[in-house]
């Protein structure tokens, strides 16, 4: 075999090498968090726009429900003249946003920024639609059913023990049968309108039997980008919580108010980037910015 060959063959072993290396979601949010973060005290769109950019091209893109970075990325684009992807990048938001179709339909720039690339809005919603034939039909179902059990008599009363391991058992079946029930696979709202935020499931999985299982393999679905870092601390923290153990991510507190030390704040914060989630203060921000945009929605609706 000659030096050329040989060189070609060790080119082509390096490129499939590389493809075939899984992607780390945690590396994937911490670079979002840092994007958002010197933006807000930059306010460079445009170095935001390459930084997105070079992102998406590593990842295929998330939608953090209080960051949005793929539609910001996509809005800032559109804004400054950027190429985003056109058509197949439009589309690729829509499989983002689908599951709050519920209230993103409300959004009306949304759609205009689709008509200007000529879809209109019943293409729009028949792209959602197709999505949502996609999800799975079964674990639908199971977390229709599933969800309803976690909510009934509000939680009280001796059938509450009961109904969470039966939903501790459906989760054990589904992470062998179908890996994590991501919003891809089972959208926001199942059967009969019923809203299934999967981070509330989890949380009362923090009693669980199955709770260091849940704590091991949860933190794969993190890092595989099915399962977000705030699902994964809620249920976590939860569980000191309950236990009276000390707190790793600062979760059960108001924002605002941290009551933690110096050294506490820097041990929660160091534990929160290794999971993917901004530090204390970086998430006050980020709440109190996401609440007022809320209050604006809303006020602007009334």
């Amino acid at each position: 075999m000659n030096r050329k060959i040989k060189f070609i063959l060790l080119i082509v072993l390096f490129f499939f090498s590389c493809k075939s290396k899984k992607l780390n979601y945690i590396d994937y949010y911490n670079k979002v968090y840092a994007i958002d973060s010197t933006l807000r005290v930059n306010k460079d769109t445009l170095a935001t726009i390459k930084q997105y950019k070079k992102l998406f091209e590593k990842y295929p893109p998330s939608q953090n429900e209080r960051i949005e970075e793929y539609e910001n990325y996509i809005k800032y684009s559109d804004h400054y003249n950027k190429n985003f992807g056109g058509h197949k990048g439009l589309d690729k938001l829509i499989t983002q946003v689908a599951p709050y179709w519920k209230y993103k339909r409300e959004d009306s720039a949304f759609f205009k920024l689709y008509k200007k690339y000529g879809i209109d809005s019943i293409a729009v919603e028949e792209k959602v639609n197709q999505w949502k034939k996609g999800l799975n039909k079964t674990l639908v179902d199971s977390f229709s059913i599933a969800f309803e059990r976690d909510q009934y008599n509000e939680r009280t009363g001796p059938l509450v023990e009961i109904n969470d391991r039966k939903n501790t058992n459906l989760l054990l079946w589904t992470f062998k049968n179908y890996g994590f029930p991501s919003k891809q696979k089972i959208g926001l709202t199942g059967n009969d309108d019923r809203f299934m935020p999967m981070g509330l499931l989890l949380n009362h999985m923090a009693g669980s039997q199955k709770f260091e299982y849940f704590k091991v393999k949860l933190l794969e679905y993190v890092k595989s980008g099915e399962c977000t870092p705030r699902e994964y601390i809620d249920m976590v923290d939860k569980h000191q919580y309950i236990n009276h153990l000390e707190t790793i991510y600062g979760i059960f507190i108001h924002y605002s108010t941290p009551d933690f030390s110096s050294s506490d704040s820097a041990r929660i914060n160091k534990n929160r980037k290794a999971i993917g989630f901004p530090s204390l203060k970086q998430s006050s921000k980020i709440t109190k910015d996401f609440q007022k945009k809320m209050k604006q929605k809303h006020s602007s609706h009334s």
